[in-house]
């Protein structure tokens, strides 16, 4: 991306009629949340469950943490008779669409009151699927636009951005309303919503599948993996053990870290996610070297390729090309020092801005607002602040860089923060409460475009399934593993909501100071992104 992009040549990139197709799967992206999110959080305020007990039932979202595990399967498994019609992409988004929908008739036959249990199942099971089908509609745009320059990914994070406040904020008032104004119960509310997502559904009847010749490499990485288990022996036992392992500790960390030693127990959670990642990355630093040193033995120990591989060997190929070779992909096409920066920043940016949306429908109902209000200003003021704030924030990201972009938003996102602490001072004021939203939603939305726009042009297209949900997810892990503490915190802090604030203000800044130790790297990988892509494209 250069900086020497027009506004009429950035807006020009808005013309693309593909873009409305990622809008409306932006909108079925954000609609999960509003199932598991705000109107569950309002749902349990109402119940009478306590600040602490909504802040940890928000560990559902862990499914949004730790898709990248099963996001390979995206890219390679078949479902038969809906990928024969729909394709790939299309037809994972069907499948999860269908589920979310009976998932959500269900939450409105069942009480709250009564089955805890299993709303909190349904709730887990809706994070589940709606995490699945964000792997896929994110495929699916990086797919349909990487024929593309990178700077389409600007204006299709826009889209995808807009759409998903549009998914999460403009239709999540509507419940807000159907409760305070027409006096529905919050399970005629869920009936609501489950019509909602059948519409939306309707989109992904209608678009076009994206042409792309993933299959075939895939195909060939694996018989290249099979060869080189081939080489190795009994040794070979090595890769599912180290994939064991990492799978094993991603998981031990977002299921809270069961049989955790008493002696780390102060320093939880962020010491406990920190010695995490780095035993993952240490074992697959491990993995990796074991892997490079097969290929780098491959020329100097020819074999000749039969057909009777055993079933192990052909099945360990598989695993691999569809577990391991995303991760090998992205840290050999970046190095690994700046692969690891990248996914560092990646999942400290917005933590402090899920510290504050985790709590914020618990805070404006303490601080005395309505349903009614919550729904206007929190939900339809935001909702088109975000959507008029993308699209500008995709413009200036396209002209200047993505750098920039990321920069100016982490700051704005740290400052509006503060405006939230200034309303826990003031109180109930509706004026002040408007401005805030609107702050907040111009600055998130900058900042959320230009992120987006990072995450997709570092994307192998090959690989755009597990690439994006492996970086995406780790950007969720913070936000859900620390941010579910959230409400603990404003306990601890004996309900002082001002001083929360400006704590969720400052943990934007280690992010932002990271962020620029590594600008340089950061715009020498998206220039060499860009030419790779611009060569693929003409063969």
């Amino acid at each position: 991306m250069t900086s020497s992009q027009s506004i009429s040549t950035a807006l020009n990139y808005f013309k693309d009629r593909r873009l409305i197709t990622i809008f409306f799967f932006g909108v079925a992206s954000g609609f999960p949340w509003i199932l598991i999110g705000s109107a569950m959080s309002s749902w349990l305020q109402e119940e009478g469950f306590s600040r602490s007990s909504i802040g940890l039932f928000g560990l559902i979202f862990v499914a949004y943490s730790i898709n990248f595990l099963w996001s390979p399967l995206v890219d390679r498994i078949k479902l038969t008779v809906l990928t024969n019609k729909f394709g790939q992409r299309r037809s994972w988004i069907l499948l999860t669409q269908s589920i979310l929908i009976i998932l959500t008739y269900q939450l409105s036959q069942t009480s709250m009151q009564q089955d805890l249990s299993a709303i909190a199942l349904i709730g887990f099971l809706i994070a589940l699927a709606g995490a699945t089908q964000d792997i896929a509609i994110d495929a699916y745009r990086i797919d349909l636009l990487q024929d593309k320059d990178s700077n389409y990914m600007a204006s299709g994070s826009a889209m995808a951005t807009s759409g998903w406040w549009t998914g999460y904020a403009g239709i999540g008032a509507i419940p807000f309303y159907l409760v305070d104004q027409a006096g529905l119960s919050w399970q005629q509310a869920y009936l609501f919503l489950a019509l909602v997502m059948l519409v939306l559904s309707i989109n992904t009847l209608f678009a076009k599948e994206p042409a792309t010749n993933r299959s075939q490499i895939q195909l060939s990485i694996q018989q290249q993996y099979l060869h080189n288990i081939s080489l190795v022996g009994a040794s070979k036992l090595l890769f599912p053990i180290l994939v064991a392992c990492i799978i094993g500790l991603i998981l031990y960390a977002n299921f809270d870290y069961p049989n955790w030693p008493a002696s780390f127990t102060l320093l939880s959670p962020l010491a406990s996610v920190s010695l995490s990642i780095s035993l993952v990355l240490v074992l697959l630093v491990t993995l990796l070297g074991k892997l490079n040193t097969l290929a780098n033995n491959n020329s100097a120990n020819q074999l000749q390729m039969t057909d009777n591989h055993k079933a192990l060997n052909k099945t360990l190929a598989w695993l691999l090309t569809t577990m391991v070779a995303p991760i090998q992909e992205f840290f050999s096409r970046n190095g690994f020092k700046l692969a690891v920066s990248l996914l560092l920043f990646i999942f400290l940016f917005k933590l402090g801005e899920a510290y504050l949306g985790r709590m914020s429908i618990v805070f404006y109902k303490e601080l005395g607002f309505s349903n009614s209000d919550i729904a206007t200003y929190s939900k339809l003021i935001n909702w088109g602040v975000t959507i008029l704030f993308s699209l500008i924030g995709s413009v200036f990201t396209i002209r200047f860089g993505i750098f920039k972009g990321l920069f100016i938003g982490g700051i704005a996102m740290s400052a509006s923060n503060l405006l939230f602490a200034l309303m826990a001072m003031v109180g109930p004021n509706k004026a002040l409460f408007a401005f805030t939203v609107i702050v907040d939603g111009f600055t998130s939305a900058w900042g959320s475009v230009a992120f987006v726009a990072l995450l997709s042009v570092l994307c192998n297209k090959s690989f755009s399934a597990s690439q994006y949900a492996l970086m995406a997810s780790l950007g969720t892990l913070g936000r859900t593993m620390l941010g579910s503490y959230s409400g603990v915190v404003v306990d601890w802090l004996d309900g002082n909501w001002a001083i929360f604030f400006v704590i969720t203000s400052i943990m934007v800044i280690p992010s932002l100071l990271f962020l620029y130790l590594i600008k340089d790297s950061i715009n020498q990988m998206i220039a060499a992104n860009e030419l790779q892509n611009a060569q693929e494209n003409k063969i």
